[in-house]
């Protein structure tokens, strides 16, 4: 156990610390955490958990949303963050509140998208499918440019394409953009927002066909 977090610390060392990504490893990881721990609690109180806490209400019995609290963190926090220079560890401590603010925020999506209720209706998978691609964002940012460069460069030199001639990437990646609105178009959000950058999966989401749901017999 020891060796793997020996390994873990180099890891972080070379990746975050030294290239100076601290900030949106912390931001990632905030809003990965609030955004479970949020989800998970409105899980509970649906459930009437006993002892868990309930909604937060106003005395006159207006329900108030955890996105509320999210976009206060977001705007506190991002102008603390923007119109200060303040240093460590309170930079850091910046940081991790306007990930938990996206992390409250993003959760309740469908319902700012909406501009109703729709948590546990259909509509409320959209806030699933907006934490999902912000999540994606967050850590194409966190692994930088260059790292998705050498990956394309690494994916053309495997299938045949000498360094010579990556030209050819340009067509290609044309066709896998046109491929993922195709995704888009049916729903495929996942498929669409990967098939951005490799258009593979651009491919597979845009031909293979659509599943119905089964229906009972019953």
């Amino acid at each position: 156990m020891e060796q793997v977090w020996d390994d873990i610390s180099r890891a972080y060392d070379h990746h975050i610390q030294v290239p100076g990504k601290e900030t949106h490893f912390v931001i990632l990881l905030a809003f990965v955490c609030s955004f479970g721990f949020i989800r998970t609690s409105a899980h509970m109180i649906r459930a009437q958990v006993s002892w868990w806490p309930g909604n937060v209400e106003t005395k006159g019995g207006t329900h108030v949303h955890h996105l509320v609290w999210g976009i206060l963190l977001l705007i506190s926090m991002g102008y603390v963050g923007i119109s200060t220079d303040i240093g460590s560890p309170w930079f850091e401590l910046v940081a991790i509140a306007f990930g938990i603010g996206m992390g409250l925020t993003m959760d309740e999506f469908a319902l700012w998208l909406n501009l109703k209720d729709v948590y546990w209706q259909q509509q409320g998978r959209q806030s699933i499918d907006a934490v999902v691609v912000t999540t994606t964002l967050l850590v194409i940012a966190l692994l930088g440019l260059q790292f998705w460069i050498d990956v394309y460069d690494a994916a053309l030199v495997l299938a045949g394409v000498q360094r010579g001639n990556t030209w050819i990437a340009i067509p290609i990646q044309l066709f896998g953009i046109a491929l993922a609105v195709v995704c888009f178009r049916r729903g495929r959000k996942l498929a669409g927002l990967f098939g951005l950058f490799v258009p593979l999966v651009a491919l597979i989401g845009a031909v293979f066909p659509h599943r119905e749901p089964a229906r009972s017999t019953a």
